[in-house]
């Protein structure tokens, strides 16, 4: 059981990575700005190209894991996070930085798809959902991570726009840090093994019992290994894109509907928006920089304790009620920062400016992130990792991850032209009607997978 726990710590770095990536943009803004004397829009799509990235690696890592492995996958992504995070770092054209940004992309995107894949291939059922959860707490670890990194760095350059260590401006420097979880995560994927679902479905039971009798010892390892022979003994061809449709009806199948459906939610109820743009969303209300980036730590914080507590239920409580519960918080949450944004005041320049409300406001905006990191934050990666049949877990997560990623992208690049055209609270509403919808969706569409094991999902 220690080794399995050890894998899963391995294989949740790059969850790490993928939070850090996502976060570290937040602090740069400014920095990017300045040096390519970018606009709303040409901002807009620094920060979010990454995000077209995201979702070709998330789809092609879930085709390409099916050819080569989960593991080879991993290592590959290993490989682009360090070349992304030098690059971002050393670029010295807008064009430039989009180019290492989009292949720091195809690593998140990939690292979101493949790492809970992995550890749900390796759990057993009745840790599953813990052991995947834990890649929540690593991306939101990584966000944090991220977020104290910055604030440290510009407080100590003075700002993030001032020139820093070896002359380097302090927002270079906010990229390089990550070079050393990254080299971490390259070299610790070195010491991990295939995933034997993996190799059972390329039709390397030899590797797969060697695998299995390491993970769960030797009787239980033979068979955990007959389950999966079994679960594809009527249909053994190797899996493609389109196993997604139904036999009968030629159809896209109704899981694959359910796992779109998850993936698009989680991001139309606006979460990115407070971890790619919280410092520039609190001083558009009236706080300074450095006070920006504070409130960003604090939101990583909560965000790591709500992730912990989900962590330690979610195999007791289940999935389902958890996505419930958050789907109504946020709904609530964001209607109360709607209606903060609308009665805020305007300053001598036409900003917004808080004042009474910048209490109110930032307990429901934390409010807001604990319930999105109670939920759909670690159960939506869990449930997209675990609810797909053997046969179709690589092409399913494919598609969800295109979706999750093209939705992430399409929030991220529009809030600045939304927040210069309707104003905070007209983005902010639309974000909370997605969360209510999300409440019917949930009630409706979702099933719950609490301790079954994969061979025993249905697509």
């Amino acid at each position: 059981m220690l080794f399995i726990v050890l894998v899963s710590i391995v294989a949740t770095i790059g969850g790490f990575l993928f939070g850090f990536d996502s976060g570290v943009i937040n602090g740069t803004v400014d920095g990017l700005q300045k040096t390519f004397n970018s606009n709303d829009i040409g901002t807009g799509f620094n920060v979010a190209s990454m995000l077209l990235g995201c979702a070709v690696g998330a789809f092609t890592a879930g085709r390409l894991a099916d050819i080569y492995g989960r593991k080879t996958l991993l290592l590959v992504t290993a490989v682009f996070f360090i070349i992304s995070a030098w690059g971002s770092g050393v670029a010295g054209s807008s064009l430039e930085f989009i180019v290492y940004r989009i292949l720091g992309g195809l690593a998140v995107g990939a690292a979101s798809v493949m790492a809970p894949a992995y550890i749900s291939e390796i759990a057993p059922a009745r840790l599953r959902g813990r052991l995947s959860s834990i890649q929540q707490v690593a991306i939101i670890t990584g966000l944090f991570a991220a977020f104290v990194s910055n604030y440290l760095l510009a407080n100590f350059a003075g700002a993030s726009t001032a020139d820093f260590w070896m002359g380097f401006a302090a927002w270079r420097w906010m990229f390089w840090i990550e070079l050393v979880p990254a080299v971490l995560f390259l070299i610790a994927l070195l010491f991990i093994p295939e995933s034997p679902r993996y190799l059972v479905l390329r039709k390397k039971n030899q590797q797969a019992s060697d695998v299995l009798n390491r993970l769960y010892g030797a009787a239980q390892g033979q068979q955990k290994l007959l389950e999966i022979q079994q679960s594809l003994a009527g249909d053994r061809h190797q899996p493609k894109l389109a196993d997604l449709l139904d036999k009968q009806t030629r159809k896209v199948r109704k899981i694959v509907w359910i796992g779109i459906g998850l993936a698009v939610f989680q991001q139309l109820v606006g979460i990115n928006v407070v971890f790619y743009y919280g410092a520039v969303l609190w001083q558009a209300v009236g706080f300074s920089e450095s006070d920006a980036l504070l409130i960003n730590i604090i939101s990583g914080a909560v965000s790591i304790a709500a992730c912990v507590i989900t962590m330690y239920l979610i195999d007791k409580v289940g999935r389902k009620p958890f996505l419930m519960l958050g789907s109504i918080g946020m709904t609530v949450t964001l209607g109360c920062l709607v209606f903060a944004f609308m009665n805020a005041d305007l300053d001598a320049n036409g900003n917004l400016a808080l004042g009474e409300m910048g209490a109110f406001a930032l307990i429901s905006a934390n409010a807001y992130v604990f319930f999105f990191n109670l939920s759909w934050g670690p159960v939506m990666w869990v449930m997209l990792g675990e609810m797909f049949p053997n046969q179709i877990r690589g092409s399913g997560l494919a598609v969800a991850g295109l979706f999750q990623w093209g939705a992430n992208f399409g929030i991220t690049m529009t809030f600045p032209i939304m927040l210069t055209s309707i104003g905070l609270a007209g983005a902010y509403g639309f974000y909370t009607l997605c969360a209510a919808i999300s409440v019917l969706f949930v009630a409706k569409y979702v099933y719950e997978t609490k301790g079954k094991e994969l061979e025993d999902m249905q697509g």
